[in-house]
C-alpha cells in the first residue's frame, strides 16, 4: 500500500497546471466584451457563448435572477 501511494504522489508532482501544459495561443485582450444588463460589469467573450453571443445579457446567475427587479 505504501508503494502505491508513493507512485501516485510522484505522478501528481510531475503534473503541470493546464495553462503551462497547453500554453495559451492567443491574446485575450482582443476578445469582444459587453456590459452586463443588470450590474454593468464587462463580460468577456467565452467559447461556450460562441453560438449565442448576441443573446447573452447577464454575467452570472445572480444577475439573471435580479433582472425582474431591474425591469428587463
Amino acid at each position: 500500500m505504501n508503494q502505491v501511494w508513493q507512485i501516485c504522489s510522484l505522478q501528481f508532482d510531475v503534473m503541470k497546471p493546464r495553462s503551462q501544459a497547453t500554453g495559451h495561443r492567443g491574446n485575450k485582450a482582443h476578445l469582444p466584451s459587453k456590459p452586463c444588463a443588470v450590474c454593468g460589469l464587462p463580460m468577456t467573450w467565452r467559447r461556450c457563448w460562441a453560438k449565442n453571443w448576441e443573446q447573452v445579457k447577464y454575467c452570472s446567475q445572480a444577475c439573471r435572477r435580479q433582472r425582474a427587479s431591474v425591469g428587463l
